[in-house]
């Protein structure tokens, strides 16, 4: 089992940053690749960013590719998302999860473990 819990969100005004961290506990956490995603009201949840077990690796979703930055501190069981330039379009619940895939996850049944998220909120 791995235990997820999210923190660094908020309410934030259109411009600015925030960076969400994603701390883990339990099994070996360099064992798992991580990503973020999140859910907007009424609408699904979709895939934000993803990293490999090592950090070598990392994508995003095209909306954010420019703007957030995903990382992760293996010693610290600690997976970052780093989000610049925020919009109103950005507001969401924001998710991280691991997964035994070997690589990068793009779907949410690629992942095992969940947090329970933590909103961010981008006022206009």
């Amino acid at each position: 089992q791995v235990q997820l819990a999210e923190s660094g969100g908020g309410l934030v005004q259109a411009g600015d940053s925030l960076r969400l961290s994603c701390a883990a506990s339990g099994r070996t956490f360099s064992n798992y690749g991580m990503g973020w995603f999140r859910q907007a009201p009424g609408k699904e949840r979709e895939f934000v960013a993803a990293i490999n077990r090592s950090g070598t690796h990392k994508d995003y979703k095209d909306s954010v590719k420019a703007r957030f930055t995903i990382s992760r501190d293996n010693a610290k069981n600690t997976v970052y998302l780093q989000m610049n330039s925020l919009k109103p379009e950005d507001t969401a619940v924001y998710y991280c999860a691991a997964t035994f895939v070997y690589g990068l996850g793009y779907m949410e049944k690629d992942y095992d473990y969940w947090g329970q998220g933590t909103q961010v909120t981008v006022s206009s």
